[in-house]
C-alpha cells in the first residue's frame, strides 16, 4: 500500500524540517509549500517534493497539493509581515481576503485553513503528527522557578491570556510585578530584547496558548533561540503552557539554560488558577 503523503506549508525557521523529519519518521510522503523570502528553501532537502511560491499564490498552492495526493495538510513556521513587493496575490486569494472580519494572525490563518478544507483538504495540528514536538509539563530545568520567578510568572500569566484573547500575541515579558513588554508581529525574541533594553536582567518570560485559539495554527512555541536571547538580555526564567505549546531542541535549549542559571517551566491552568 502506497504511504500518505502529507503537506506542509511552511513558514521560517526550523518547524517545517522538524515536521518534515517526523512525518518522514513515520513513513510518509512529505510534499512541501516554501514562499519566497520566508522559508529556508534548503526544507526542499528535506522533503519528498517541494514548491517555492510568493504568498497569495493560493491557486498554485492547491494545485500542487493537488498534484501531489495530499489530503491532509500542516502550517509550520511562521511568515513575518510580508512586504507588498513580495505579496502575488491570485484571483482565488484577493477573494479569500474580502471573506476577513479582522486582521489579526489568527483570522488570516483560519480563513486559509478553511479554503483549504473547502477544497477537501484536512489541515492538522503539527502537535497531533509528530508528539514529541510538545511541551512536558513541570520543571525541565533541574532548578525550578525562585520564588521571585514565581510571583512573576502567576501574575503574567493571566495577562497573557488576555492578550492572547484579543489576538495581539501569545507571550509578554514581565519584571518584578511590571509587564514590561508585549509581543507583536516582531516575535518573541525583539519582545524579549525590548524587555532588556528598557529595565534590565531579571525578567522572565510567559508563554500560553491563546483562549479559544485552533491548535492546528500557530502555536505558542520555543526552543533554543529562545534561550540564547533569554541569555543575552539576562532573563530569569521561562514559563510555556505545556500540553499545548511546542518546544524545540528541548535537551539543548535545557542544556544552555543550566549553564546560564535559567530556569524553565511548562506550566499548567491547574496549577496558575485556571485558563
Amino acid at each position: 500500500m502506497a504511504s500518505e503523503t502529507i503537506g506542509i506549508i511552511a513558514g521560517g525557521g526550523q518547524f517545517p524540517f522538524l515536521v518534515a523529519h517526523g512525518a518522514r519518521e513515520l513513513g510518509m510522503r512529505v510534499a512541501a509549500v516554501g514562499f519566497t523570502g520566508h522559508t529556508d528553501m534548503t526544507l526542499g532537502e528535506s522533503t519528498d517534493a517541494f514548491r517555492e511560491l510568493h504568498i497569495g499564490q493560493l491557486a498554485r498552492l492547491i494545485g500542487f497539493f493537488r498534484e501531489e495526493g495530499v489530503k491532509r495538510i500542516v502550517l509550520a513556521g511562521a511568515i513575518n509581515k510580508p512586504r507588498a513587493l513580495d505579496i502575488r496575490p491570485d484571483f482565488r486569494a484577493v477573494k479569500l481576503l474580502f471573506k476577513l472580519r479582522t486582521k489579526g494572525d489568527d483570522a488570516i490563518l483560519k480563513t486559509v485553513a478553511a479554503e483549504l478544507e473547502s477544497e477537501g483538504f484536512s489541515v492538522v495540528s503539527a502537535l497531533a503528527l509528530v508528539p514529541g514536538l510538545g511541551t512536558p509539563a513541570g520543571p525541565l530545568t533541574s532548578k525550578a522557578p525562585r520564588e521571585s520567578d514565581w510571583d512573576d510568572l502567576r501574575y503574567g500569566w493571566p495577562k497573557a491570556k488576555a492578550i492572547g484573547a484579543m489576538d495581539i500575541g501569545q507571550s509578554l515579558i514581565v519584571k518584578n510585578g511590571m509587564v514590561v513588554a508585549v509581543e507583536g508581529p516582531e516575535g518573541t525574541d525583539e519582545a524579549l530584547r525590548r524587555a532588556g533594553r528598557l529595565v534590565g536582567p531579571g525578567c522572565v518570560l510567559v508563554k500560553v496558548y491563546k483562549p479559544g485559539q485552533d491548535d492546528r495554527i500557530d502555536l505558542p512555541a520555543a526552543g533554543l533561540q529562545t534561550v540564547r536571547t533569554m541569555i543575552e538580555i539576562g532573563a530569569s526564567c521561562l514559563g510555556i503552557e505545556a500540553g499545548k505549546s511546542l518546544f524545540f531542541d528541548l535537551a539543548e535549549a535545557v542544556e544552555l539554560a543550566e549553564r546560564h542559571d535559567i530556569r524553565i517551566i511548562g506550566l499548567t491552568p491547574e496549577e496558575m488558577g485556571g485558563e
